[in-house]
């Protein structure tokens, strides 16, 4: 295991409190397990190419699954990005994930939606993200690719934590959310659309800020099997988004 991805015991020991109790039979090795994960996620395996010191890929495939539909991987991600305390600053966008021919090849079945639709780009999925002043996500949101950014704005505003300012590109420029944010006591530094009758001024020197979340971006698709989703199931691959933020950012 020396030369493989292995997550450190002071890492396990803040994401521990967060795992499922185990009933009955005691559970594989934690660690090795979810290092495993993470070693597939970060390089863009398939779960049989993990390597043999993690372990059988049946459990760690398995433990991925389970795990993915009891949301543990999001509420870790969801917690420690709240114990990181009251962010001054926001700053929301949103980046297209190509989906992957596995992903997107068969029809899908079941109540639950893919978050898998067409643009000029062809099939993929959105991902909408606000993160805080150091460029660290807070909140994440799957949505079809040919969702606009202002709607997913408006799907991930009651989230929003409490901050002073609020930065966001010309996408984000509607009356509505100007207002929603002000009724937080959040200041809109967000530039005018081209075609607005009376334009609103905005900071520009505080607006240069907002390339850090284009930087988490950048970041998260380092990660191969998030920049091409591979993964049928909008759930599974929201799971692998929030183990590589969580892995990146807040471990």
């Amino acid at each position: 295991m020396t030369d493989l991805l292995l997550l450190s015991e002071a890492q396990m020991r803040r994401i521990e409190p967060y795992f499922p109790l185990s009933h009955g039979i005691a559970r594989v090795d934690d660690r090795r397990v979810i290092s495993g994960i993470v070693f597939v996620i970060r390089n863009g395996l398939r779960w049989r190419d993990a390597p043999p010191g993690y372990g059988p890929h049946k459990t760690i495939y398995n433990r991925f699954v389970r795990w993915s539909r009891l949301g543990v991987f999001n509420k870790i991600f969801a917690e420690l990005a709240r114990k990181a305390g009251k962010p001054s600053r926001l700053m929301i966008d949103a980046t297209h994930l190509k989906a992957h021919r596995t992903a997107a090849s068969l029809l899908k079945k079941g109540l639950f939606p893919r978050r898998i639709g067409r643009t000029k780009g062809g099939l993929n999925s959105k991902l909408h993200a606000v993160c805080d002043g150091q460029g660290r996500p807070v909140v994440m949101l799957l949505s079809e690719g040919q969702m606009s950014d202002y709607k997913g704005a408006a799907l991930m505003l009651d989230a929003l934590p409490p901050a002073s300012q609020l930065l966001a590109d010309k996408g984000y420029d509607a009356d509505w959310f100007r207002r929603a944010l002000a009724e937080r006591g959040i200041m809109a530094c967000i530039p005018s659309k081209s075609n607005r009758k009376n334009p609103i001024e905005h900071d520009r020197k505080l607006y240069r800020q907002r390339h850090k979340i284009e930087n988490m971006f950048g970041r998260l698709k380092d990660w191969r099997r998030i920049h091409t989703r591979y993964d049928r199931c909008a759930h599974t691959f929201m799971s692998a988004i929030c183990i590589a933020a969580t892995v990146i950012f807040w471990l």
